[in-house]
């Protein structure tokens, strides 16, 4: 039964569902699961490292999407202390096209981190996993219960889905009293004999059958129960609230090339693809046309005064979390060019060694064709 205390929490937002014994709802799970979940690699290890790789692949990320960039990073660094021994740029070229490159950065540091701390044997326990670069509540829950199986309830994107909708939870899930009334009602849901694998049962049922949108409530086998069915409430839950605020910016790219080498910028380590590499880059507060932007005084002060467009493309949008990018790439006739610090010359045979933004990379590999 649920506890004195999470029933407190959740009595004005719960409907009686969750008089329900639990046990019915874990065993339903489990068995859907066993009967119905995908053959992933990192299902068939206990092994930690290839957990966190999996886990933090996908955070942010579809298993379609991730499942090869895991196999990528698995045959290239087979354990910890192969990953904490790679250069930075090789992990984000490794990254490019997973977006978040933030991760791809925190995972060097934690690898780096077992493998100073620990000798190269990646933790197992919560407690442990907790202190790690990048390991946040879900993720240390997930390794500790999925490697050695600790009590530890595992509460993300599909879980709340699945417990907003059983139990009728209206408090927003992104919410301080929200998070902490889902993660107390998936402790006490918690089966403590088998916690991995009724966490894993947990997310594959949010992920695989009570989807987002169009979840299949036909075969659901907890059906009878949820809240949000027999309510008509599906599409209601979960409830987050709308704090994203979008940042929109203007992204101008030169391309500055002889055919044979181009004009490439070394990011910095303060602003969105840190220390990643793309073109020499003017941002505007607003989309210019080409005349008001070759006339800003910051590109006559490294490209002179007698600009010639050779091209300009179409304007691209790409969208992140919080901000929405507008890029293009305006390609300059043999400019001259008075260069910046972090601007070097490259050839372009060589571009495909670096880690360069999946937008930008677009633009470069249509030009240069580097998709072979």
């Amino acid at each position: 039964m649920i506890n004195q205390k999470t029933a407190q929490l959740t009595k004005k937002l719960a409907h009686s569902s969750l008089l329900l014994p639990r046990m019915n709802f874990n065993n339903e799970l489990v068995q859907w699961y066993n009967t119905n979940k995908r053959e992933l690699p990192w299902r068939s290890t206990s092994d930690a490292y290839i957990i966190w790789l999996s886990e933090i692949i996908l955070q942010q990320t579809r298993v379609e999407q991730g499942l090869p960039y895991f196999h990528r990073f698995l045959g290239q660094y087979p354990d910890v202390s192969s990953f904490a021994a790679a250069d930075e740029d090789d992990i984000l070229k490794l990254w490019q096209g997973l977006g978040y490159y933030s991760r791809g950065r925190n995972m060097l540091k934690t690898a780096r981190m077992v493998q100073e701390i620990y000798n190269g044997k990646f933790p197992e326990t919560y407690e442990q996993l907790i202190k790690l670069k990048g390991i946040g509540q879900y993720t240390a829950a997930a390794i500790a219960s999925f490697s050695a199986n600790e009590a530890k309830a595992v509460v993300d994107g599909n879980v709340y889905r699945v417990l907003a909708r059983y139990f009728g939870i209206y408090e927003p899930i992104n919410g301080t009293k929200g998070q902490k009334t889902f993660q107390l009602m998936a402790d006490e849901l918690l089966d403590k004999h088998q916690p991995g694998l009724h966490n894993q049962a947990m997310m594959e049922f949010g992920a695989m059958l009570c989807k987002p949108k169009n979840p299949d409530c036909a075969i659901c086998p907890v059906r009878p129960g949820c809240y949000a069915y027999n309510n008509k409430a599906i599409a209601d839950l979960p409830v987050k609230l709308n704090k994203l605020k979008i940042r929109e910016r203007f992204f101008n790219y030169f391309l500055t090339t002889d055919g044979e080498t181009v004009l490439m910028n070394k990011r910095g380590d303060k602003d969105i693809w840190a220390n990643m590499y793309d073109l020499p880059l003017i941002e505007t507060a607003s989309l210019l046309n080409t005349e008001e932007l070759i006339s800003l005084p910051q590109v006559t002060e490294f490209f002179g005064d007698g600009i010639t467009i050779a091209e300009t493309s179409a304007i691209k949008k790409h969208v992140l979390t919080h901000q929405r990018l507008y890029v293009r790439l305006i390609t300059l006739q043999s400019p001259p060019v008075k260069l910046k610090t972090d601007w070097f010359f490259i050839p372009v045979n060589e571009m495909k060694k670096l880690a360069i933004p999946r937008i930008v990379f677009l633009f470069l590999e249509d030009i240069f064709d580097l998709k072979n």
